[in-house]
C-alpha cells in the first residue's frame, strides 16, 4: 500500500516498529537495522516506534523533514491493520514538509518464510519433521480485527507449510482474533498432531511472543529479529515503495488529465 507523496530521490528508510516495554525489543530491532545497513552501505536507515519506545515516529519524521530529506516508512509488521493503514499515513500527513511514502508490511513473501524456517531450525526443527505424521506448527502473530490482516497471516501460514514439506500450519493470534495459540495447539492435537512447534511471527521479543512460546508443547522458535532474510525483506519493501513513489503520477497531474 505505497501511499502519500511522489518522491524525487532515494529517501531515508524509516523502519517502524510497534514498541514494547520489553527492553530486548529495541535492541533487537537495532541489530536488524545494522544488518540492513551492512547490505546497503550509505543508505540512511533509522528506527522509529509507534508507541512505548524512543525514538517515536513523529520525532523521527520531523528530524528527516528538518534535514530536507525524504522518507520511506517500512512497517516492521506482518500484515495490514490499524497501525499500517491509519497510524503510519496519519504520521506522514502530520509532517507536511516531508515527502514520504508508506511501504507494504512485511507480509507473505519467500524471504519471510526463509526467516521463519531458519528460526524453527535453530529451535530444533529437522527436515524430516515435516514428513512426520504427528508434527504440526502454530504460526503465532499479534492479531488484528482487520480481516485483511487475518487473510495475510493465513497466506504466510500456507507458504510456511509448503516450505516445511506439507506439514499443517495453523495461524494463531495473541490478541484481537481467534484462535489463540493454545486453541490452535489443541486443534492440531485433535488431528493427531501432538508434536507441535510454535513459529514466532514477531520481529522482536515482547509480551505476545513470550506468551506464544509458553504454549508450545514441543519447541518454540525465537522472534525473527536480525535474521538475514528479514533484513533483505526490509530492503525489498523499501525498494518497491521507492520505485512506485518515484513513478507515480501526482494527484494534481491526474486532475489535469
Amino acid at each position: 500500500m505505497t501511499q502519500e507523496r511522489k518522491m524525487t530521490s532515494g529517501g531515508t528508510l524509516v523502519a517502524v516498529g510497534h514498541g514494547s516495554r520489553d527492553p530486548r525489543a529495541r535492541a533487537t530491532l537495532s541489530r536488524l537495522l545494522e544488518r540492513v545497513r551492512e547490505l546497503r552501505p550509505g543508505l540512511d536507515v533509522r528506527l522509529a516506534h509507534i508507541e512505548l519506545n524512543a525514538p517515536l515516529l513523529d520525532d523521527t519524521l520531523a528530524e528527516v523533514a528538518a534535514a530536507g530529506g525524504e522518507a520511506v516508512l517500512v512497517p516492521l509488521l506482518f500484515a495490514p491493520g490499524h497501525h499500517v493503514t491509519h497510524d503510519l499515513p496519519a504520521a506522514v500527513a502530520a509532517t507536511p514538509a516531508l515527502r514520504a511514502v508508506v511501504a507494504e508490511p512485511l507480509g507473505a513473501h519467500p524471504l519471510l518464510v526463509e526467516a521463519l524456517v531458519g528460526r524453527l531450525a535453530e529451535a530444533g526443527w529437522e527436515p524430516e519433521d515435516g514428513r512426520a505424521r504427528d508434527t504440526g506448527v502454530v504460526l503465532a502473530s499479534a492479531g488484528s480485527r482487520d480481516p485483511r490482516s487475518g487473510a495475510e497471516i493465513r497466506r504466510i501460514a500456507a507458504l510456511l507449510g509448503e516450505r516445511l514439506g506439507g506439514v499443517p500450519v495453523v495461524p494463531a493470534y495473541a490478541s484481537a482474533a481467534a484462535p489463540t495459540v493454545a486453541e490452535a495447539v489443541r486443534a492440531l492435537a485433535a488431528r493427531g498432531r501432538h508434536r507441535v512447534a510454535v513459529a514466532s511471527c514477531f520481529t522482536a521479543p515482547g509480551l505476545f511472543a513470550t506468551r506464544a512460546a509458553d504454549h508450545a508443547p514441543w519447541i518454540a522458535a525465537d522472534p525473527l529479529g536480525a535474521h538475514p532474510a528479514l533484513a533483505r525483506l526490509v530492503l525489498h519493501r523499501y525498494d518497491r515503495a521507492r520505485t512506485a513513489a518515484r513513478t507515480a503520477t501526482p494527484a494534481r497531474e491526474l486532475a489535469a488529465i
